[in-house]
């Protein structure tokens, strides 16, 4: 897809640009390894005063860059500016937790003696150069969860943003460079994909990460394995929202009607499957039908708009063929199931039950704001459907049963549990999944490390 912003709520096309060339490539890439050897040797505290600056320069920025986003991918506004919000809280609390995260960490006495040494410490070394292979659904949050950790470990990043938000991420690159960093420490790489593994092969990038579909994160994965470099992936999800008979119903319905449709529906972490025990479903049904429709759809631009355009035609395309099959094999629409007349690529919040392990929706990611509803005859039967898909990122749990709580914990195939609330992210607390959904961890301790060479210094006696 060429590199240009498309406004999703027009269809018009602002502004394009033209992808880097091989010369520049070159440049960029040369230009990270010379910052890599300077950045590397940078103090924790040196590394957190240019973080802290870029996380203020974000805050005084937020109203430009959120309408930047909104005009690119077409998220409300309201929720864009969130999103620079939460980007530079991460910023700050990174600049304050990096050198304890990575701290060196000393074995037992015991161990240390029974190895001969006179002292054995583990210590966290940056690798270098990091490629981050990054969605268009959260164009600044995805990127900085990545770059914060990275740049306070003393990494450097090149940025292979997604092609409908180039305007977010140039502005990206000069945040950090006002911020401090050096030059090459964090930059943008305008190319299509299929510029990808020329960089990802350049012996001089050392691991990559990516956020995206899951046919991306094969290729990415395939070229690392073939170079032998360290991947983190995460490909989205389609996760379980399980209410039991015990849940609050209206505080149930209520959080489920926001869970699917945040960002107009296109989050990985976006509650998809809505599995409801019988003794409750007809109840918790009804609730969460009348919020989908009292949603405001319209211009991501104004305050009160809920939902959204879809980022693109295509993706509106793949919704409607989603939902059409469904509806072919026999799924029962509640509410929506039809694109409104007019420009942009809105799809109306809608909910569809009845669905049958035929029909692709069952298994496949529906990104934008169509729910599934499934009725679940007990306890076995939540865990089982809750699991029965290919993805594992997270899942959202209603109960008040603790016997209940100790199972969903047990059983779910997710790589995280929310209990009585929905998922989201935090700086503090490890973000990844499972299964299809990928490997390794963003964020907390875990993230910061992924991309550390873990070094066991011994020291005889």
């Amino acid at each position: 897809m060429p590199i240009a912003t498309v406004n999703p709520a027009t269809g018009e096309t602002l502004k394009t640009y033209d992808a880097l060339g091989e010369e520049e490539i070159e440049r960029r890439l040369a230009a990270a390894d010379a910052a890599f050897r300077t950045h590397r040797t940078t103090t924790f505290a040196e590394r957190a005063l240019r973080m802290h600056k870029a996380a203020d320069l974000l805050d005084e920025d937020q109203q430009q860059i959120a309408r930047i986003m909104t005009t690119e991918m077409g998220k409300p506004i309201k929720q864009a500016r969130a999103e620079a919000a939460k980007c530079a809280k991460a910023m700050h609390w990174y600049a304050d937790h990096a050198e304890e995260l990575l701290a060196d960490e000393e074995p037992a006495e015991q161990d240390v003696k029974d190895s001969g040494a006179s002292w054995v410490l583990v210590r966290y070394r940056p690798l270098g150069p990091v490629l981050a292979v990054m969605p268009w659904n959260f164009p600044m949050w995805q990127v900085v969860r990545f770059a914060a950790p990275a740049l306070m470990a003393g990494n450097v990043g090149l940025l292979k943003h997604a092609s409908n938000v180039p305007q977010t991420a140039l502005y990206l690159e000069d945040l950090f460079r006002r911020a401090g960093f050096a030059e090459g420490c964090f930059q943008t790489l305008l190319i299509g994909s299929g510029a990808v593994e020329r960089v990802l092969r350049d012996p001089r990038v050392k691991a990559a990460t990516l956020t995206g579909s899951e046919p991306a994160g094969r290729s990415v994965a395939s070229v690392a394995g073939d170079e032998i470099k360290k991947t983190v992936l995460e490909l989205g999800g389609s996760d379980p929202f399980v209410v039991m008979p015990s849940a609050d119903l209206v505080k149930a319905a209520e959080v489920a009607v926001t869970a699917r449709v945040q960002n107009n529906g296109q989050s990985c972490i976006a509650a998809k499957r809505f599995i409801v025990h019988a003794d409750v479903f007809d109840a918790f049904a009804e609730r969460f039908t009348a919020g989908m429709k009292s949603l405001r759809m319209g211009d991501p631009m104004e305050e009160d708009t809920e939902v959204g355009p879809v980022s693109s035609e295509r993706g509106l395309a793949d919704l409607e063929e989603l939902v059409d099959d469904a509806v072919g094999a026999g799924a029962r629409v509640l509410c929506g199931g039809e694109r409104p007349d007019g420009p942009g690529w809105f799809y109306p919040p809608t909910v569809l039950t009845d669905i049958t392990p035929g029909m692709r929706i069952h298994h496949e990611e529906a990104f934008g704001p169509v729910a599934t509803l499934y009725r679940a005859a007990d306890l076995d039967e939540a865990v089982a459907l809750a699991n029965d898909s290919p993805f594992g990122l997270s899942s959202n749990v209603w109960t008040h049963n603790g016997i209940e709580v100790d199972r969903f914990v047990q059983d779910l195939q997710a790589g995280g549990v929310y209990i009585n609330g929905m998922t989201a992210s935090h700086p503090a607390f490890p973000f990844g999944g499972v299964k299809r959904s990928g490997y390794g961890r963003e964020l907390s301790g875990h993230g910061i490390r992924e991309f550390c060479n873990i070094t066991t210094v011994w020291h005889g006696a």
